[in-house]
C-alpha cells in the first residue's frame, strides 16, 4: 500500500516540477515582493527636485531666516543619525540656531567640532568630503529666489498671480506665503500647490517654521533661551529589556526585527499553504473532469490516491518554499549591499534563523495537510472548477482570518486572543508561528503538537470516506446531508 501510495506521490510531484509554468510560478512571488520595495525605493531616490520659493511679506522678514533654520536642522539631524552609536559626538553637537547651513565654513567647524570619531579632527577638505556624502531631506527640495520668477517686485496681487502662473506652467511645485505677524498669530501662512498629495515640502518648511516663531515667541515672553530649550524639550524612554539572568539591557535594533519576524514568515506560511491546497484542489477536479481518475482508481485504491496525492502536493508546497528561502536570502544579501542601512537590522540571520525556518517548514506540513484534507474532499464531489470555486469559499474565508490576526498576535503572543486561536485546530499552525517570538511555554509546544497531529489524521479519516464515495459521482453535487451521510459509515 506504502509503496503504491509513493508511486502516485512522486508522480504528482514530477507532473508539477517538470513544467516550466511551476518554475516561473516560484519565482514570480519573490520577484513580485521585490519589485513592490525596489519600485518604491528607487522611486523615491529617483524623485524629482521639488522647486518652491516664498513670498514674504512679514515685516521681520522670516523667510530668510526659517530657510536657514530648514536647511541647518536638515543637516544635523542626518549627523545625529550618522553619530547615534558616539555619545560624545552627539554632545559635541551645536545649538541649532549656532549654525549657518548656508555657509561652507560653518558647516566645516561643525563637522570638525563633532567628527564621527570623537577622538579624530577631520580637515577642512575631509570636512567638505563628508558633508557632501550625507543625503538630506532637504537636498529634494529647491529654493527659488524670487527674482529669478521675475516676481520680486510689484504689488502682492501681480506677484502672486505670477507665481500661480509658475506652478501652472511647470517651474514651480508650490510657493509659501508668510504674511501678518506670525509671531502673534499664525493663521495667515499659506501654502500654495496643486499637487495634493504630496505634503513633504510643506510638512518639511512648517517644521521649520514653528522653529523660528517658537523662538520669538519665547524672546518676546522674556524668558531665558536655555529655560525654554529645558522646557520644550521632548520626554523618551530609553527602551530596555531584562535578560534570562535578570539583568536589564539595551534593545537593539536586530532583536526589534527579530520579534517583528514571525508577521512576514506566517504571511509566506499562508501564501505557502493556500497556494499548496489550491493546486491539490485544482488537480483533483481536472483530473476527474477529464476522467483521468478513473484510470488511476484501476490500479490503486481511493485512499492510496488521497494520500499519494496529498503527499506529492506536499512536496511540491516544500520545493516552494525551499526556492522562497533561496530566493529570501539572496535579496537581504544583495539588499544589504544596495542600501547598507539594512545591515543593522540584521535581516540575513533572521531569514536564515533555523528555529523559524524549522518551524516554517514543520507548520507548513501541518497546515497544508489539514486544508488539503478539506480542499480534496470538496474537489472529489465536484465535476468542474467552477462547482468548486463555489464550495471552498467557506473555507477560503475561514483560511483569510489568520492574516487579519497575525499583527495583532505578534504584538500580544502570549495574551488571550492569541491562546483561543492557537487552540483552534485550523489555525494552530500559522498562531503558533506567529507566537513563535513570544515564545509561548513549552508544554503549550506540546499540546498544539498533539492537536494538530491528531486534528489532521481526523481530517484525513473523514476525507477519506468522501473521497471513496464522491470521486466516482457524476451529475449534480451531494448536498450537504448527503455528505455527512458518508462521514458516518464505516
Amino acid at each position: 500500500m506504502a509503496s503504491k501510495t509513493l508511486l502516485v506521490a512522486q508522480r504528482e510531484y514530477l507532473d508539477n516540477v517538470r513544467t516550466k509554468t511551476f518554475w516561473l510560478g516560484i519565482l514570480a512571488f519573490p520577484a513580485i515582493f521585490a519589485l513592490a520595495i525596489g519600485i518604491g525605493w528607487v522611486m523615491n531616490k529617483t524623485k524629482a527636485t521639488q522647486a518652491y520659493t516664498v513670498l514674504d511679506l512679514t515685516a521681520a522678514r522670516l523667510g530668510d531666516r526659517i530657510e536657514q533654520n530648514a536647511r541647518a536642522n536638515d543637516l544635523i539631524a542626518s549627523l545625529r543619525r550618522m553619530l547615534r552609536e558616539d555619545a560624545a559626538a552627539l554632545a559635541a553637537l551645536p545649538d541649532l540656531d549656532a549654525v549657518d547651513a548656508t555657509d561652507p565654513e560653518s558647516m566645516q567647524t561643525l563637522l570638525r567640532d563633532a567628527p564621527k570619531d570623537a577622538a579624530a579632527k577631520l580637515d577642512p577638505a575631509a570636512a567638505q568630503k563628508l558633508l557632501a556624502s550625507i543625503e538630506t531631506i532637504g537636498q529634494k527640495y529647491r529654493f527659488v529666489p524670487l527674482d529669478e520668477l521675475a516676481a520680486a517686485t510689484g504689488t502682492r496681487a501681480e506677484r502672486e498671480k505670477l507665481l500661480n502662473q509658475r506652478i501652472n506652467d511647470g517651474r514651480l511645485f508650490a510657493y509659501f506665503v508668510l504674511d501678518g505677524d506670525p509671531v502673534v498669530d499664525s493663521s495667515q501662512l499659506t501654502y500654495v500647490s496643486n499637487n495634493l498629495t504630496d505634503d513633504a515640502l510643506r510638512d518639511w518648511y512648517e517644521g521649520a517654521a514653528t522653529r523660528v516663531i517658537r523662538k520669538l515667541r519665547v524672546a518676546d515672553a522674556n524668558i531665558e533661551p536655555a529655560v525654554a530649550r529645558h522646557i520644550q524639550q521632548w520626554v523618551g524612554f530609553k527602551a530596555e529589556q531584562v535578560t534570562a539572568t535578570g539583568e536589564r539591557e539595551d534593545v537593539k535594533k536586530e532583536q526589534k526585527a527579530n520579534k517583528f519576524a514571525p508577521v512576514v514568515f506566517v504571511y509566506l506560511l499562508w501564501i505557502a499553504v493556500f497556494t499548496a491546497a489550491q493546486m491539490l484542489l485544482t488537480n483533483t477536479v481536472e483530473e476527474k473532469s477529464n476522467r483521468i481518475i478513473e484510470v488511476l482508481l484501476s490500479s490503486v485504491s481511493p485512499g492510496q490516491l488521497m494520500a499519494g496525492k496529498i503527499w506529492g502536493i506536499g512536496a511540491t508546497g516544500l520545493t516552494l518554499i525551499l526556492s522562497w528561502a533561496l530566493c529570501g536570502l539572496l535579496g537581504v544579501s544583495l539588499g544589504t549591499k544596495v542600501v547598507p542601512q539594512l545591515a543593522e537590522w540584521n535581516l540575513q540571520d533572521i531569514v536564515g534563523d533555523p528555529l523559524y525556518l524549522a518551524s516554517f517548514v514543520g507548520y507548513f506540513l501541518t497546515g497544508y495537510l489539514l486544508f488539503a484534507a478539506i480542499l480534496v474532499a470538496i474537489g472529489s464531489v465536484c465535476n468542474s472548477l467552477k462547482e468548486a470555486q463555489n464550495l471552498v469559499q467557506p473555507v477560503f474565508i475561514l483560511l483569510m482570518i489568520p492574516i487579519f490576526a497575525m499583527v495583532p498576535i505578534v504584538q500580544e503572543p502570549n495574551g488571550l486572543m492569541a491562546r483561543v486561536f492557537t487552540y483552534i485546530p485550523l489555525y494552530t499552525p500559522f498562531a503558533m508561528m506567529n507566537r513563535a517570538s513570544g515564545p509561548p511555554p513549552a508544554w503549550e509546544y506540546a499540546v498544539t503538537t498533539v492537536l494538530i497531529l491528531f486534528s489532521v489524521w481526523f481530517a484525513f479519516r473523514a476525507a477519506g470516506k468522501v473521497f471513496r464515495v464522491g470521486v466516482l459521482m457524476t451529475g449534480n453535487p451531494p448536498k450537504l446531508r448527503e455528505i455527512l451521510s458518508w462521514l458516518r459509515q464505516e
